[in-house]
């Protein structure tokens, strides 16, 4: 399965905003965008003057990366989303926020989108009760996400699983700490989707 494999910092230095995608590092001094506050490459200190299109492609490209998903994908999820009634670049987020890995983020069974993706991979989640190792994997309503009894025996997941106790989940989620599971009660509303995403603009992008 296709992902990006390069720097991940430098990502969030090209969009100018923190992405969270290497989790805790996120928070410390270490984080490459707070040490250098500027777009990667020779000419990332340089004042640019950007345009509506590019204004447009840099919102694409931040959700793309926050979610892990390369070019094609997206476009698949927008071409989607376009089909489904009610506002397109509201429907793109729902879809985006039901993927597998994601779901298992928002948990709090990850320390981020990355980390969930590759845990998602190597099998130690099920979806109502059978193994599911897709990270797109789209839930429902009413599905039950649970680590797999094999897989708590795993300090990193034992490690994980007690810090999933004492986090939040969105409104659309819940948490059973007690048999380290959540279930979508909801479909996700905007308002309960914290990604910082301008939606509209991809979805002018998408129409020119």
């Amino acid at each position: 399965m296709a992902r990006y494999t390069g720097p991940q910092c430098r990502l969030c230095r090209r969009e100018g905003i923190k992405l969270y995608l290497k989790g805790d590092r996120c928070y410390t001094a270490k984080c490459a965008l707070d040490r250098r506050p500027y777009a990667p490459g020779a000419h990332g200190q340089a004042r640019r003057k950007i345009s509506e299109y590019g204004l447009q492609l840099r919102e694409k490209q931040k959700a793309r990366r926050i979610y892990g998903v390369l070019e094609t994908q997206f476009r698949n999820y927008f071409e989607r989303a376009e089909r489904q009634p009610g506002i397109t670049g509201e429907n793109l987020l729902r879809l985006l926020e039901r993927r597998l890995d994601n779901v298992v983020y928002r948990l709090g069974l990850a320390s981020s989108r990355m980390e969930a993706r590759q845990l998602v991979r190597h099998g130690h989640f099920t979806v109502n009760g059978r193994k599911v190792n897709i990270p797109s994997y789209l839930v429902r309503v009413g599905d039950v996400i649970a680590v797999r009894e094999k897989s708590k025996d795993s300090p990193r997941i034992k490690e994980l699983m007690e810090r999933a106790a004492d986090r939040t989940p969105p409104p659309w989620l819940e948490y059973d700490e007690n048999q380290a599971q959540g279930r979508v009660v909801a479909l996700p509303t905007r308002d309960q989707i914290d990604t910082p995403v301008q939606e509209h603009l991809i979805v002018e992008l998408y129409s020119r």
